[in-house]
């Protein structure tokens, strides 16, 4: 499989040094607006061990025509998004011009209702890249979108849980918590600051049958989730993403959500922020310089991916869901994938946060090469066979976990 890496932060670079310990990736170019940023994330993998598989380049990720030209010349299979997804549209119609596979992490941004932001859907995450479904799959082309961690990891242990544990499923709750600390920051997020404004402060959305995708105001719903493995109980409220979109599409569910715990500092950051409209990605005029005042906040803050050897503790995302087992009893569990940073910069040098969200789309990749994974259109994780994506995450060296959870339910704050 040839793949082309949009994208040389984080987690592409994290993809990077995953993908070289896998045959199946017969070549990977990594391409970025900063090439030297690119050639470094190559010659880290060649300095461990990485051979003539791996190639920079430089690429245009606003370009619909770059990516497009970019995809051709390495003659590429599928180019996975490992930007913000607020380049999402020029990289998926690239990648279409290109007659290549997609995969993504986060789906095209949403727009709030221009009435009733805090009731009723606008513009949804995903519309715009479901409204092209049907030209994908007449050029027979698979666009796998949202498959990172949160979303990607969650949506398949939902759709594992609703297949194997569950005759009925009532509720499903994506809850993401962790005991990350990173030494010497009062304030420093463990992943993109740009994108973690966009989904908090965006209005929540709900999923119930009876309703529909409806939305809440940010931060609702507080409730005490009690994660597992010992990290213990953490407060999480309502935030934007895409799993509530696209698990009803593909699960027979009554409700969907997903809680973050994000922890009240951090809420009172954002909210400060939102006070002061740092959060607006509309430029404004600095002594003669535009300046977006949300790019101004990230370049202030320090890069996630350089946080890892200052971070101690472990993050855990996963699906609780609330049912009817297989014996017809009312049931209740937690699938979930839990990473401790110390493992992860060991074996990758990579935080865990990236490093999680990286090794999704990794093996998805590989499944999608092999022909397990097979699908044409816009599809979501949930749309293929869980058992295959788990059975290979543990083949990547990082286990995933599930355990009963009546004893443990969300309780609302």
């Amino acid at each position: 499989m040839r793949v082309l890496v949009v994208g040389a932060g984080g987690v592409g670079s994290a993809f990077v040094s995953i993908a070289a310990t896998r045959e199946v990736f017969t070549h990977i170019t990594v391409a970025d607006i900063d090439l030297d940023r690119a050639a470094s994330t190559v010659a880290r993998v060649v300095e461990h061990g990485g051979d003539v598989r791996f190639a920079a380049a430089h690429v245009d990720a606003s370009s619909r025509e770059s990516v497009t030209a970019l995809a051709r010349a390495m003659r590429a299979d599928v180019i996975l998004n490992a930007c913000d997804p607020r380049f999402n549209p020029p990289i998926f119609f690239g990648a279409f011009d290109a007659g290549c596979n997609y995969v993504d992490m986060a789906m095209n941004l949403s727009t709030p209702h221009p009435d009733d932001p805090y009731n009723r859907t606008g513009i949804r995450l995903g519309d715009g890249q479901f409204a092209e479904h049907p030209t994908w799959k007449n050029r027979g082309l698979m666009a796998l979108v949202g498959m990172g961690v949160e979303p990607g990891f969650s949506d398949v242990a939902a759709r594992f849980a609703a297949d194997e544990l569950f005759s009925k499923v009532d509720e499903i709750g994506v809850r993401d918590g962790a005991d990350l600390v990173v030494d010497g920051h009062d304030f420093a997020p463990t992943f993109s600051i740009w994108t973690t404004i966009e989904e908090c402060l965006n209005p929540p959305v709900v999923y119930e049958r009876e309703r529909g995708w409806f939305t809440t105001e940010p931060f609702s719903e507080p409730e005490v989730f009690t994660f597992p493995e010992g990290i213990g109980e953490v407060t999480c409220v309502n935030v934007e993403h895409e799993e509530v979109i696209l698990m009803p599409r593909w699960i027979d569910v009554d409700r969907v959500t997903f809680k973050y715990g994000l922890g009240e500092d951090f809420i009172d950051v954002l909210k400060t922020l939102h006070r002061l409209k740092l959060d607006s990605t509309t430029g404004v005029d600095v002594k003669g310089v535009n300046v977006s005042p949300r790019d101004l906040v990230a370049a202030t803050l320090p890069d996630p991916a350089s946080l890892g050897d200052r971070m101690t503790g472990r993050t855990c995302a996963g699906s609780w869901v609330k049912g009817t087992g297989l014996d017809g009893e009312p049931r209740e569990v937690y699938v979930y994938h839990l990473v401790d940073n110390a493992w992860t910069m060991k074996e990758f040098g990579h935080q865990a946060v990236v490093w999680q969200t990286a090794v999704m789309p990794a093996v998805a990749i590989e499944l999608m090469a092999t022909g397990v994974w097979s699908a044409v259109g816009i599809v979501g994780p949930e749309a293929l066979p869980p058992k295959p994506f788990l059975d290979l995450l543990d083949d990547y060296g990082s286990e995933w976990e599930w355990e009963d959870y009546r004893d443990r339910a969300p309780i609302p704050q």
